[in-house]
């Protein structure tokens, strides 16, 4: 009885989808713990999912396509004929550069952020200011009709053509699409659907591989742009399977801290562009605005002549940023001090508080340190060491860091300064703003040389011994 009941469900890693008949510590595919999940399997698994399949693909005419099934061959590289991807516009400056240029026909692009944080309504504009032809499709998966409605109210949303599909169940989903002939639809959120091919319930591993699958193969057939809402877990990663990343041509990622205006978008997968590259909204009543200014707006409320802030440059894809680090140093009350960051990494920290204590034989073991990025923006790159270093010496001595000072550069293990990449780019971006002098690493100097006429004035930086007659105020 034991047995039999066994056949009816398996386990899958909800990573990356790995299958197995029993329930593993550790998944041999991707290396992950914990992550195996049991699912029901189908009644009849051997005859749903060909079925499945032969029915999506009779729905769009795939057989009267793909003629000559069985004369599939090997295509030389130099007979491939080059073809351009036609984007349209989202009619939302920052969405199209994060996109690189817009929306492709044909795309499947996978749309994740925290409850709440604005991923339905940035949708809803790009209903109304997209150049798509007409009409949109928008299924509704976890809210009614009438709650969409209402935000699109709120919004000002006026445009026709916008058609609601309360609908979780995928074959009636395809169904609409094909009769519509809609070349722009959203599905919010993809963990809601599923498909009668399988038992499962919504949103496990299986059904959102197979009903992902399926909305893959209607984008590149009907060569309609479709984007799915996908939820994330408490850590930040998108939830549901790593094939689910996988599968899709773009991976936007939107973020923001809680209470705060500021809204950021990233691409972190583009088939069709870069990544990495960064848009930013700020949050109203009326939607989210786009912001033109940027490093303005970063900067903004900003204090002045006070421990523990510096201001630095990074590059977010090709747009350099300037933004605020701040730093707090406190003695702590358990002995052994904790490490605490915000929008950069903790290990980094770590290193950086170990070159302090080395270069400058500070005793920081029992301190608890803090390092904040205001705004809500994370920062991956290692050109913010000097900005991160100054803010550390600055909040230990208390003494505040040069007014109109921008530190730029990487600190090696020795504690000398590393060149970093779009040097350029960086100081020009200081220079439209009210700062006097920037700090860079020596050997930047080549590359500054490009600059016929100096913006500011340069300082140049060879070890971090020298960082805090450069850029720390005497003390009296």
């Amino acid at each position: 009885m034991r047995s039999r009941m066994a056949k009816k469900s398996k386990f899958f890693c909800n990573e990356c989808g790995y299958e197995s008949s029993g329930w593993l510590g550790r998944c041999p595919s991707c290396g992950t713990w914990n992550s195996f999940v049991e699912e029901s399997l189908p009644k009849s698994k051997k005859s749903a999912t060909p079925s499945a399949r032969a029915w999506l693909d009779e729905l769009v005419d795939e057989d009267e396509s793909e003629k000559g099934h069985g004369e599939t061959r090997a295509i030389e590289l130099s007979e491939v004929d080059l073809q351009v991807e036609r984007r349209v516009s989202s009619g939302i400056s920052e969405l199209d550069s994060v996109l690189g240029g817009g929306f492709v026909e044909g795309s499947l692009v996978l749309l994740g952020g925290e409850p709440g944080i604005g991923k339905s309504t940035l949708l809803m504009q790009v209903c109304e200011n997209a150049d798509f032809e007409m009409p949109y499709l928008y299924v509704c998966g976890e809210e009614s009709s009438s709650q969409i409605k209402l935000r699109a109210e709120r919004l000002g949303i006026q445009r026709r053509g916008i058609r609601l599909l309360p609908e979780i169940l995928f074959e009636r989903i395809a169904e609409v699409i094909v009769a519509l002939k809609c070349k722009f639809c959203i599905i919010d959120s993809i963990q809601t659907l599923y498909s009668e091919a399988l038992s499962a319930a919504p949103g496990s591993v299986s059904q959102v591989r197979e009903v992902t699958a399926g909305l893959l193969r209607l984008a590149k057939r009907l060569n309609c742009c479709i984007v799915l809402v996908g939820h994330v877990t408490k850590d930040g990663s998108l939830a549901g399977p790593r094939v689910l990343e996988h599968m899709v041509d773009c991976v936007l990622s939107f973020d923001g801290e809680s209470g705060e205006e500021l809204r950021s978008i990233r691409a972190t997968k583009n088939r069709f562009g870069a990544t990495n590259a960064l848009g930013l909204f700020r949050m109203t009543g009326e939607g989210l605005l786009p912001i033109e200014d940027a490093s303005a707006a970063l900067l903004s409320g900003r204090p002045q002549s006070l421990p523990g802030s510096a201001i630095t440059c990074t590059l977010e894809g090709k747009r350099p940023l300037l933004i605020e680090v701040q730093a707090l140093l406190n003695r702590s009350v358990f002995g052994a001090g904790q490490r605490m960051t915000q929008g950069f990494d903790r290990s980094r920290l770590g290193l950086l508080l170990a070159l302090l204590e080395k270069q400058f034989h500070l005793d920081l073991g029992n301190y608890d340190a803090f390092i904040n990025l205001i705004g809500g923006i994370r920062i991956s790159e290692t050109a913010i060491d000097l900005a991160v270093l100054a803010a550390l010496l600055s909040t230990y001595k208390e003494v505040p860091l040069r007014e109109k000072t921008v530190l730029i550069g990487e600190v090696g293990l020795t504690g000398e300064s590393r060149r970093v990449q779009g040097i350029v780019e960086r100081v020009q971006e200081v220079s439209k703003y009210d700062f006097d002098q920037v700090i860079v690493p020596s050997a930047c100097r080549r590359g500054l040389e490009k600059l016929h006429e100096k913006p500011c004035k340069i300082l140049y930086l060879d070890h971090i011994r020298e960082l805090p007659d450069l850029a720390l105020i005497e003390k009296n």
